[in-house]
C-alpha cells in the first residue's frame, strides 16, 4: 500500500510549491489576515487570538508561526492564498511541525475559491491537518458542506503516537470522485459520496490554502494553558501536484 502511494505521487506533475526560502513571505503568493475576525468574531469558532503581521518569521527554509500570550491578549499569524494560487484537483501537502499545549490549535487547509460569492459552508472547506493541544497524539481531517451545515460529520480523528515530535508530511489526494487524506504515507480518511450535487460535493472547483495557528476557541478550547506560550506552528514546504 505505501507503494502504491509512492507512485501515485509519482505519476503527477509538481505545480507549486512553496519553500520558503526567501526573507519574507511572497507577496505574489500569500495574504497576510489580521485581526479579530469581527464582523465574525472569533473568526466564526470563538477563537482568542488577534492576527498579526508580526508573528511568522522565516528561518533556515522554514515558516515559523508563532502564538504568544501578550499582556491580556493572545497573538498569532494566519496566511492564505486567496486569488493568488488556487486550485482544483491534485495532491496538496505540506511538511510541517506541530505546536504542543492545551489551547493550540494548529491547521493546514483549504476553502472553496468562491466563498465571497456562496458563503461558507456552501463553499466547502478541507481541512488537511487540524491538531489541537488538548489532545495528544490525535490529528483531525475534516470536509465541511452545506449538506452537514458545516457540522464535521465527514471527518477522521486518527491516534498517531509522538505525532507532536518531528516534522511530518500532512496530504490531500483530491480528484472528481473522492479525497484521500493521508499523514506521511498513510492513508487515514478516504471520501467518497454516493451522491454528487453541490451540497454534498461542492469540490469541482478552486480551492485557496490557508495556515494558522489559532486559540482557544470551539474546537481547540475552552481552556488555554498560558504556560506554554510561545508556541511554534513550524512549516518546512506545501507542494502542489497535479
Amino acid at each position: 500500500m505505501l507503494e502504491q502511494n509512492r507512485q501515485k505521487q509519482q505519476s503527477k506533475k509538481l505545480v507549486w510549491e512553496e519553500n520558503f526560502n526567501e526573507a519574507k513571505l511572497n507577496d505574489a503568493a500569500w495574504n497576510i489576515e489580521m485581526g479579530d475576525g469581527c464582523p465574525n468574531c472569533g473568526w466564526g469558532n470563538n477563537e482568542r487570538q488577534l492576527y498579526t503581521n508580526s508573528n511568522h518569521r522565516i528561518e533556515n527554509g522554514n515558516l515559523i508561526i508563532t502564538a504568544k500570550k501578550e499582556q491580556n491578549k493572545y497573538t498569532s499569524t494566519r496566511i492564505t492564498t486567496k486569488n493568488k494560487q488556487e486550485f482544483k484537483y491534485g495532491r496538496v501537502e505540506a511538511r510541517a511541525k506541530l505546536p504542543q499545549g492545551k489551547g493550540i490549535w494548529p491547521a493546514f487547509w483549504m476553502l472553496g475559491a468562491n466563498i465571497s460569492d456562496v458563503g461558507w459552508p456552501k463553499c466547502g472547506e478541507i481541512d488537511i491537518l487540524e491538531y489541537v493541544g488538548k489532545e495528544p497524539n490525535f490529528i483531525y481531517t475534516t470536509l465541511h458542506t452545506n449538506d452537514s451545515h458545516g457540522n464535521s460529520k465527514n471527518s477522521k480523528k486518527t491516534k498517531i503516537d509522538s505525532i507532536e515530535e518531528g516534522f511530518h508530511v500532512y496530504a490531500v489526494d483530491w480528484n472528481e470522485q473522492k479525497m484521500e487524506f493521508y499523514v506521511d504515507d498513510l492513508l487515514v480518511y478516504t471520501f467518497q459520496p454516493q451522491v454528487y450535487n453541490e451540497n454534498i460535493w461542492p469540490f469541482d472547483q478552486k480551492f485557496f490554502i490557508i495556515l494558522n495557528m489559532a486559540i482557544g476557541g470551539n474546537f481547540g478550547g475552552p481552556e488555554v494553558n498560558d504556560a506554554i506560550f510561545p508556541q511554534e506552528f513550524i512549516i518546512d514546504y506545501i507542494k502542489v501536484y497535479q
